[in-house]
This record gives C-alpha cells, sequence and structure tokens, in this order.
C-alpha cells in the first residue's frame, strides 16, 4: 500500500476514483468524499488460510464502488492489515480506517484483550503504520470499553479518557494520524471529546439496537461521521437480530430484497451522516451488502421500520 493518495474525485461525486458508482452514494469522511457502503474487514481474518480469497474479497469491493475500508491491527493478528496492504493501491482511492484500544489475545479464552494506556494506543497505531505500510493513517478510532458489547476495562486499563485524548491528539500532531474517531462511546464522553476535534463516532447500533438516538443526533449536529457496528444487530448470543423482525421480513418480500438488505437500508435512510461498513468473507454477500445502497424504502416502510422497538442487551466478554 503506497504512502501516496491518489487524485480525489470532485465533492460529493457519485463515482469513486476507479470510475466505480458510490454504493449508497457520497457521503463526508475526514475531508474526503467515499461512498455511504463501506466495507469492515474484520471477517478476513476466517481467510487466514486463504490469502487469496482475502485479496479477491477487497479487491472485488473496490470494483463494487467500496473505497472506505475499516481495520485493525489486532483483526488476526495482523493477517488482515497485510491483506489490505497488498491488495489496495493508491490507484483505488480508498480510505484506510484503523482502531485502537485492544491488542491481540492468541489462545486466550477471548481473541482480544484491552490496551486502552496511552503507552499502549501509540504502540498500536505505530504497529497499523507498519501492516499498511503507511506514512499516516488518515483516521484512527479510539475504541474505548464503556459501553458494550464486548471488553471491559478494570484495574490500569480503566484510563481516563482525556489522557487518552492527550496521547491521539499528540499523535495528530506528529502527523502519524490524520483525524480522530470515537469508538464504544457514551453520550457523555462524546461531549467531553469534541473540543479534541473527533471526526467518527463507532457505536453497536442497528434498528433494532438503537439506544445511542442522542449520541446519533450529537454526531448529526457536529457533523461527526456516524458508523455502526453491529448494524444487523446480533453479534453474540443474547442479542436480538435485526433479520427476526417481522417489519424487516415483510418489507424484505414487498420489496423483493434480503431481510439483511432492509436493515442496511434503513440506517442509510435514518440519517444522513451514516456511514455503513458491513462486513464479510462472502463474495456473494458483499454485493448483497452493496447493493443494499440502491433499496429505495416508502415513507409507510420507514414508518413500520421506524416502530420496531429497541431491545438491545448488553452481552459483556468474559
Amino acid at each position: 500500500m503506497s504512502t501516496t493518495p491518489s487524485p480525489e474525485p470532485s465533492e460529493f461525486s457519485d463515482v469513486t476514483a476507479t470510475g466505480a458508482p458510490r454504493p449508497g452514494g457520497a457521503g463526508p469522511l475526514v475531508g474526503r468524499t467515499v461512498s455511504r457502503v463501506g466495507y469492515g474487514a474484520m471477517q478476513l481474518e476466517r481467510l487466514h488460510g486463504d490469502r487469496a480469497a482475502a485479496v479477491a474479497i477487497l479487491r472485488r469491493a473496490v470494483e463494487l464502488g467500496v473505497d472506505h475500508i475499516d481495520t485493525a491491527q489486532f483483526y488476526g493478528d495482523g493477517f488482515v492489515n497485510d491483506v489490505i496492504r497488498e491488495a489496495i493501491g493508491p490507484e483505488d482511492g480508498v480510505l484506510v480506517v484503523s482502531k485502537v484500544g485492544a491488542d491481540p489475545n492468541p489462545g486466550g479464552p477471548v481473541p482480544l484483550r484491552p490496551a486502552q494506556r496511552p503507552e499502549e494506543l501509540r504502540a498500536s497505531v505505530e504497529d497499523n503504520l507498519t501492516s499498511l505500510g503507511l506514512a499516516q493513517i488518515p483516521l484512527v478510532n479510539l475504541r474505548r470499553l464503556d459501553t458494550g458489547p464486548g471488553l471491559r476495562a478494570e484495574g490500569d486499563q480503566a484510563v481516563d479518557l482525556d489522557d487518552q485524548l492527550a496521547v491521539m491528539t499528540a499523535l495528530r500532531d506528529e502527523g502519524k494520524i490524520g483525524a480522530i474517531g470515537l469508538s464504544s462511546v457514551t453520550l457523555e464522553g462524546l461531549r467531553r471529546a469534541l473540543p479534541a476535534g473527533i471526526a467518527c463516532v463507532q457505536n453497536a447500533y442497528s434498528l433494532v439496537a438503537r439506544d445511542d438516538e442522542d449520541t446519533l443526533r450529537l454526531c448529526a449536529a457536529e457533523n461527526i461521521a456516524w458508523v455502526p457496528f453491529f448494524p444487523l444487530g446480533g453479534a453474540f448470543a443474547g442479542l436480538p437480530k435485526v433479520t427476526d423482525e417481522p417489519a424487516v421480513l415483510q418489507a424484505a418480500r414487498s420489496l423483493g430484497v434480503t431481510p439483511s438488505q432492509v436493515g442496511l437500508a434503513w440506517l442509510l435512510h435514518h440519517s444522513p451522516n451514516t456511514l455503513l461498513i458491513p462486513g464479510t468473507a462472502n463474495a456473494g454477500h458483499l454485493e448483497a451488502n452493496v447493493a443494499a445502497g440502491t433499496v429505495t424504502l416508502d415513507d409507510a416502510t420507514l414508518a413500520a421500520l421506524d416502530a420496531v422497538p429497541t431491545r438491545s442487551g448488553d452481552i459483556v466478554l468474559d
């Protein structure tokens, strides 16, 4: 992966640098224009034994108009970043976003361990720079452990947000990262962080898990990109799934699309600052996710979907 950026298409262009139509239309992120349907690379770690297949998924994503890829050094213990470095070139015009706040934990009961201390955040940024082959990562999300689902911070991993923002701001000032994002952040935490300049928020959010509606509204008011993870719910046992909802199933039947596409389309319709990063290791699922950007929901369908109650749980990985 080259450190030289490719020419950016004109502001809010309907096509990417490769000439592909932007799935879901165009949206802003760190001063760039990206497709509103991007790609979350976490599931590429499932292809650890078939590197060629992992590269092929990324190349297909670019062909389909994806120019926003979300990754992390702790995905596959560096494997995913290494594949991105091989598969994506400067001519593709792809904005690669990474995150810090956890480290790989091979052989542990959970494949990740918290890495929240300032020196760990700095080390993680350095590891991402090396594995991606970049001089600067355009956007790095700080994965907080304040809210679920997922890991929780305990002991010396319970670090004050201001201390973490201090090192992230220093890394930005040094030119190692271009912008700061937050992940799994509370509404109070986001408000505290605003003076540092926040470009993106990544929280678990879907049609059936809308506890963060106030956080989404604040992001919209502050021109912060909202990039939900677990966009279809059901990531862990005990969490509700968007695709089980009767209103979603009915909409899918009426529109001739899949329930997953309805769930993703609802997110795009719900707020204009939403950028999606659905992940998959399957080419067919990738194509279906991208096609969700073309699904139109009429007022009656939107009203039926909006009426679905939020039933998010709080699953913690021990």
